[in-house]
């Protein structure tokens, strides 16, 4: 009796297994292949024949010259495998008084938070809006060129509803660099 009910369950496994463990990851990773190739490959940027970046993932970005992104807790540097939210509740005294510690006053909420995963390479337009005069400064640009590199940058809402307007801070960084040569 328990040959017949073993034989058949490790047979199910063993071809479910190869099913949706090779079979189907097979057909997607081709059919993303031919059909959207850049992003299966990561959405990778070059500059100059250099590897910057992926269009998809955020990276840190120090200088006073550049936008800087949200914050992470993916470990320094956006790191992948340390992906996570740990934001803190707005009743968290911790917040306020890092925030006030920091002399910012009314700032853009995700100028203060990190996405659900830590790697959104997104700001929103509040948010490179409230660092426009920074980064003008610091390149020696006027405030209306930078916010109309910013204007053109701001992404609007995919297919009209979904989301938000948001700026991708490399490709705003990357035009940045392209008009400071």
């Amino acid at each position: 009796m328990l040959h017949n009910q073993l034989r058949p369950a490790i047979v199910l496994t063993f071809v479910l297994m190869l099913i949706t463990g090779f079979i189907y990851p097979g057909i997607v990773t081709a059919l993303a292949q031919v059909i959207f190739p850049r992003q299966a490959n990561g959405s990778m940027i070059e500059s100059h024949g250099q590897l910057v970046g992926s269009e998809l993932i955020g990276q840190a970005f120090s200088s006073p010259a550049y936008f800087h992104p949200r914050p992470s807790a993916a470990g320094s540097g956006y790191v992948g495998d340390s992906s996570g939210g740990t934001n803190k509740g707005p009743t968290d005294r911790g917040l306020a008084d890092s925030l006030i510690g920091r002399g910012l006053g009314h700032v853009p909420v995700d100028m203060v938070t990190s996405s659900a995963s830590g790697l959104d390479p997104h700001i929103s337009p509040a948010n490179a809006a409230f660092q426009v005069e920074r980064v003008a400064g610091e390149r020696h640009l006027s405030s209306d060129q930078v916010r109309a590199l910013v204007a053109a940058h701001t992404e609007n809402r995919q297919f009209g509803f979904f989301g938000e307007p948001r700026v991708n801070v490399l490709l705003l960084n990357l035009a940045l660099d392209s008009i400071a040569k």
